[in-house]
This record gives C-alpha cells, structure tokens and sequence, in this order.
C-alpha cells in the first residue's frame, strides 16, 4: 500500500508527466523573467511640457482635436480649422482652412 501513484502509471506516461512538469516550471520561470525585464527595462514617463496659461479661441470655434510640436500647439475645429498657437506664449500664430471632403457640422 506504500506504492506512489507513479509507480502504477506506464513507464511512456510517467516520462510524459514529467515533461509537462519541466514545460510548465518553463513558461512559468519564462512570466516571471518577461515580466521583470519590462518593469525594469522601460523608459519612465516623461513629464509633458507645460500649456500656456490660456489659449483664446475665436469666436464659434469648438476644438475637437488638441496636439503639439516643438514650439508650436495647435488646435483643429469642428468647422474644419487648424489654429496653430506658440507653445510659450499661446499667440495665435496660423489659421488653416482643412479640406476633408466630408460636410462641415
């Protein structure tokens, strides 16, 4: 009655078991070191520059989309217009008319 449940399985099973053992100690070992090496090999976030105090849109102008550049902000419409500001000031710099094909809102 002291028999361990291996020594009743077929000798092919048991190399069997022992392989699946081996694979999943593997990709186990292999988590864990991918998940250390992206805690500790990714950049740390950087700070954003900091906006203007204000930025004045003109009048009826609803921004729907906001990016940035070296030097420059800039500020598209919805009625299909790219306003270009200085990042350090918040001056108006540009106004571009955007010809999307698609019907202004």
């Amino acid at each position: 009655m002291n028999d361990a449940p291996d020594d009743r399985l077929p000798p092919g099973l048991r190399w069997l078991k022992g392989l699946v053992i081996t694979l999943a100690a593997t990709m186990i070992a292999g988590l864990v070191i991918l998940i250390g090496l992206l805690v500790t090999r990714l950049p740390p976030r950087t700070a954003l520059p900091p906006l203007p105090e204000s930025i004045v849109l003109p009048d009826g102008a609803v921004p729907e989309v906001f990016t940035r550049g070296r030097g420059w902000l800039g500020v598209v419409t919805e009625d299909g217009r790219l306003l270009v500001y200085d990042a350090g000031t918040g001056e108006l710099r540009q106004e571009v008319r955007v010809e999307t094909g698609a019907p202004a809102r």
